[in-house]
């Protein structure tokens, strides 16, 4: 049976000035991940105050994945993981709260304790199934992602949510970070949970602990995601964890080319599997903002897509399906709106028929 878990978590790192697509209104953001665990699960935000949306009016992945999901039925848990804001997802929680500033000297101080109660959970997720997928969703997450490598001494650089990798400011972070922190690239090398203590953030040592427990509890373990997941996946070959690894991610990531998804995958001895939704030249504001490079990965939309694949799913009835869960969470995702209960205008984005239409 597969597992699909939702590791969600916050970080100040997101709140630095154009760190991160995540949510239209900055004051909202913290609610993205809490928003997106609800989503998953109930598909529509059930105590989170919007639909997360970029200041583009890009909608949060978790709508591909929630389409998916309602295809498949695929089963689907969360792992809070230091949340800002309280969700109304069932959750299990490995966090007290959520990180700190990546400049900061400490980034994430219990993340010894988060590492080894998330490990237990794996263990336990591991007593369920055999085949767990692990997704995360962290507004500044790919920053912190850059941080954490740049402490392992690995050197590819990471993705965005933005269209625009705004990668030379997340070098003078991560530069700060580590002067924050008295570290030298490279310094903690072999010591994985150090290494997300001083520039991490909490859902990077939750998901580290996860692959541990449920590898050595003999799980096969899939990250859903893109460069955060491979990142998550380097954490635990420097842990020492030497079980097969995958990182099923989507085509938006493995064609940006700020980013080096192969190169991180590659060191990590991760397989990789990319799924392309094709989004590109559908009629659909959604499917248009992915396939421009908005929100490329998060909330495991690459995992959810090799699922369908695996499935048999047609990416026709994908697409048709995410067109079903935009029209029922977006009001105006073109002016990066959403309604304050994640209710649609009628009409919103295209058909509101039981099987959507495909273009």
């Amino acid at each position: 049976m597969t597992r699909f878990v939702l590791v969600a978590g916050g970080t100040e790192t997101a709140r630095i000035d154009g760190i991160s697509a995540a949510g239209a209104d900055p004051a909202l953001m913290a609610h993205t991940p809490s928003a997106d665990a609800e989503i998953l699960l109930h598909g529509s935000p059930t105590t989170a105050p919007v639909v997360p949306v970029s200041p583009s009016g890009c909608p949060t992945p978790a709508v591909v994945t929630r389409a998916v999901r309602e295809r498949l039925g695929f089963d689907a848990s969360v792992v809070d993981a230091g949340l800002v804001a309280p969700t109304g997802a069932a959750s299990t929680t490995v966090a007290d709260g959520p990180g700190a500033d990546v400049r900061d000297a400490e980034a994430v101080p219990d993340a010894d304790g988060i590492v080894d109660r998330a490990r237990e959970h794996g263990r336990t997720l591991a007593d369920e199934t055999d085949d767990l997928w692990l997704a995360e969703t962290v507004p500044g997450g790919t920053t912190t992602a850059f941080g954490v490598l740049a402490a392992l001494g690995e050197r590819a650089p990471v993705s965005s949510s933005l269209a625009a990798n705004p990668l030379d400011l997340k070098r003078r972070v991560v530069r700060e970070g580590l002067d924050a922190s008295g570290l030298d690239p490279g310094d903690r090398s072999g010591a994985p949970v150090a290494a997300v203590r001083t520039m991490g953030d909490p859902t990077l040592a939750a998901t580290l602990g996860l692959v541990q427990g449920a590898t050595a509890a003999g799980a096969d373990v899939t990250l859903a995601g893109g460069t955060q997941q491979a990142a998550a996946a380097l954490l635990a070959r420097h842990a020492g964890v030497d079980a097969d690894l995958t990182l099923a991610t989507t085509a938006f990531v493995a064609a940006d080319g700020s980013a080096d998804l192969r190169g991180l995958s590659d060191a990590a001895d991760a397989t990789v599997r990319v799924t392309d939704p094709a989004f590109d030249g559908r009629d659909h504001p959604a499917m248009r903002a992915y396939a421009r490079g908005e929100a490329k990965e998060g909330v495991g939309m690459g995992g959810a897509l090799a699922l369908a694949t695996d499935a048999g799913l047609d990416m026709g009835a994908v697409r048709k399906r995410v067109r079903v869960v935009y029209d029922r969470l977006l009001a105006d995702v073109g002016t990066g709106h959403a309604t304050a209960d994640g209710g649609p205008a009628a009409g919103a984005g295209g058909t509101n028929d039981a099987d959507g239409g495909d273009q």
